[in-house]
C-alpha cells in the first residue's frame, strides 16, 4: 500500500492496486440517494399487487419440490413467477415455499389473501369481484 499526498491539495489519497480511495472526498457515513438507473429497477415504494384473476388456480404440489408464488400479479404462468416483477420495475419478489406433502391445493391469484400462497376465500368478496383484472386492490 503507498500514501501519497497531492502537492495542490490537502486530501489524502490512498492507492490500492487497481483502485483508488478517497475517504475524505466520500465520507462513508453519509448516504447517496440512489442514481436514477438503479432507482428504476429497485424502487424505494413497492408497486401494489395486482389481480390476476379473480378465481384460484388448482395445482398439484409434489412433497419436498421448492415453488416460486406470483406476489405481484403480473406474471403470464399464474401462480407462479416468470420474473414478470424485475422486468416490471415493481420492486416485490415471488414467495419461495416448499411442498410438505404431494397433494392438489388452490393457489391464490387475486393476490389478496390473508394465507399466501393459498386461497382463503378472500377473491369471493365485494372488494375482489368489482376490481378489474390487472388493476391493483
Amino acid at each position: 500500500m503507498a500514501f501519497r499526498r497531492p502537492a495542490s491539495s490537502s486530501v489524502s489519497v490512498f492507492l490500492f492496486p487497481n483502485k483508488v480511495c478517497l475517504p475524505a472526498l466520500q465520507k462513508l457515513s453519509q448516504r447517496r440517494d440512489i442514481t436514477s438507473w438503479l432507482a428504476r429497477w429497485f424502487p424505494k415504494t413497492p408497486a401494489k399487487a395486482v389481480v390476476a384473476q379473480k378465481t384460484p388456480i388448482k395445482v398439484e404440489l409434489v412433497s419436498g419440490k421448492t415453488y416460486r408464488w406470483c406476489v405481484c400479479g403480473r406474471s403470464k404462468k399464474q401462480p407462479f413467477c416468470d420474473g414478470s416483477h424485475f422486468f416490471q420495475h415493481t420492486g416485490l419478489a415471488p414467495l419461495k415455499f416448499k411442498a410438505q406433502e404431494t397433494r392438489t391445493v388452490a393457489l391464490c391469484t387475486c393476490k389478496a389473501t390473508q394465507r399466501p400462497p393459498y386461497c382463503d376465500g378472500t377473491h369471493r368478496s365485494e372488494r375482489v369481484q368489482k376490481a378489474d383484472v390487472g388493476t391493483p386492490l
